[in-house]
């Protein structure tokens, strides 16, 4: 028996939907499977607008700014969608936890599987590792991607090197500007 602790990858899976919307329901279930779930999930009319939902919850976990704000919407989220840890051998993957009872919704299982993820990264790699991009900061720049810290080091704040170039090129120009 493994332990698939639904951490890495879901809270990957979250901000992957999140700064790349898929266009339909089989948009989400592809990305669910590139990112490493196999279950099949029963269909409903209510899918895309449901997982529409789960995510803008989650980035609200995001954008807390403090950590027991964060904590207590991710509390929330996990109390509306975990149940007791269930052992399960779908698709011969070998026995493994699931946090969720079976035969769910696709958005009441992303809601589990992203919320417990997301707890485990905070709680394992730390409760800053999980934020916006840190060139939308600035006035003017765009960019509002959510970046998922794996590093070894805890210091990602850009989601892309494009990011994090565009904001070496504006300190250097800031530098090099003698009107400041």
């Amino acid at each position: 028996m493994h332990l698939n602790p639904y951490g890495e990858y879901a809270v990957l899976l979250a901000a992957s939907l999140a700064n790349d919307w898929p266009a339909d329901r089989s948009g989400i279930e592809k990305r669910a499977r590139e990112f490493g779930m196999t279950m099949d999930f029963p269909e409903s009319p209510d899918d895309l607008l449901g997982t529409r939902r789960v995510i803008e919850d989650w980035l609200r976990v995001v954008d807390a700014s403090d950590p027991h704000d964060r904590a207590r919407l991710l509390n929330a989220h996990m109390a509306a969608a975990t149940a007791y840890p269930r052992l399960t051998d779908h698709h011969d993957e070998g026995w493994h936890l699931h946090y969720r009872d079976e035969d769910q919704s696709l958005p009441h299982v992303l809601r589990a599987v992203i919320s417990v993820g997301t707890a485990l990264h905070l709680t394992t790699r730390g409760m800053h590792r999980l934020r916006r991009c840190a060139a939308g900061a600035t006035p003017g720049d765009p960019c509002s991607a959510v970046v998922v810290d794996v590093t070894r080091n805890g210091r990602q704040r850009y989601c892309s090197v494009r990011c994090a170039n565009r904001a070496a090129v504006r300190r250097h120009r800031a530098r090099a500007d003698p009107s400041d």
